[in-house]
């Protein structure tokens, strides 16, 4: 296994940059954001820059790599690859598409993504619409040699309020999505964080899902009592904010409430010994360059002693 961390979290820091400090960090791999220019999403960036990808840029972006001693575990595009507006639909898969040429020119094997959702429609059209979708992004991939994954972030209030922007946040929408798209290089990119405040087991999911991993974020969650206590499960009403229920909140990982010593056991003693990769959305340890970094450097030095 090797600790790395998704590069959204700094997404002013030129890729050069970023290399070198997380190497001397004693990071050993990183999952390289690859938003689109113009993306207005939050937690985005681009340190690859898919839409003018060119097998020159993957020459000298191994090279960089191979010099720090990292590696590339993924690239990360998360989007609404469900958007009721086909417009924007389309610029989202296209641009995905590109972001799998990319990894295919650098070698990277696998490209993580969101199904998304539409809340013009119920659960079940959603799950159809996604197989129809994914069935052809998945073969997209498979041509290029690339696997395609899933994060599980419930993503509520993307589009509309109260309902899920992501329609694969749970193990009965993984049994739903593995169906509608049977394909072994289609899976997750397992995130215990969210499992945790949905009140899932997530340590019971490695088990039941260890095929379908194929990397795995780690991202803390801390439940906040007073906002228990005000909102309740269903978080704030009045004027609400997308991802901020006001009784939980994400932080770095040994900042919160997931068992990482068990959770990592866990995915090695089921198979998995690919990268441990820090996603950084702690809004504690936000607001500038240097107090990202030292989120990171806790995340890192917590996860460490669990990582062989």
């Amino acid at each position: 296994m090797k600790l790395g961390f998704l590069t959204a979290c700094l997404p002013k820091l030129k890729l050069e940059d970023l290399a070198k400090w997380a190497s001397e960090e004693g990071f050993r791999s990183l999952e390289l954001a690859s938003w689109p220019v113009k993306s207005k999403r939050d937690y985005q960036a681009r340190q690859i820059d898919a839409a003018s990808f060119k097998a020159s840029d993957a020459e000298r972006i191994n090279e960089l790599f191979s010099n720090y001693n990292l590696t590339i575990s993924a690239l990360a595009y998360y989007d609404n690859n469900l958007h009721p507006n086909l417009k924007k639909r389309k610029e989202y898969h296209d641009h995905l598409k590109k972001v799998i040429n990319a990894a295919s020119l650098l070698g990277v094997k696998l490209v993580g993504t969101f199904v998304g959702g539409r809340p013009d429609k119920s659960p079940t059209e959603n799950m159809k619409e996604i197989g129809k979708v994914f069935r052809g992004l998945v073969k997209y991939a498979e041509d290029k040699g690339v696997r395609l994954m899933i994060e599980n972030c419930p993503m509520e209030g993307w589009l509309k309020f109260a309902t899920p922007g992501n329609y694969a946040y749970s193990p009965e929408l993984w049994d739903a999505l593995f169906n509608e798209v049977p394909s072994e290089n289609f899976g997750l990119n397992l995130d215990p964080s969210h499992l945790y405040w949905l009140g899932i087991d997530y340590l019971q999911v490695i088990e039941d899902f260890s095929e379908k991993i194929f990397h795995a974020h780690a991202k803390d969650t801390e439940i906040l009592s007073q906002g228990q206590y005000e909102y309740g499960f269903f978080g704030r009403q009045i004027e609400p904010v997308p991802w901020k229920s006001g009784w939980w909140r994400y932080r770095i990982p040994g900042l919160g409430e997931i068992d990482w010593n068990r959770f990592i056991s866990k995915l090695q003693a089921n198979g998995y010994n690919h990268v441990i990769s820090i996603e950084h959305e702690d809004p504690v340890w936000e607001g500038t360059e240097e107090k990202i970094k030292n989120g990171l450097r806790l995340g890192f030095r917590h996860l460490s002693p669990f990582v062989i």
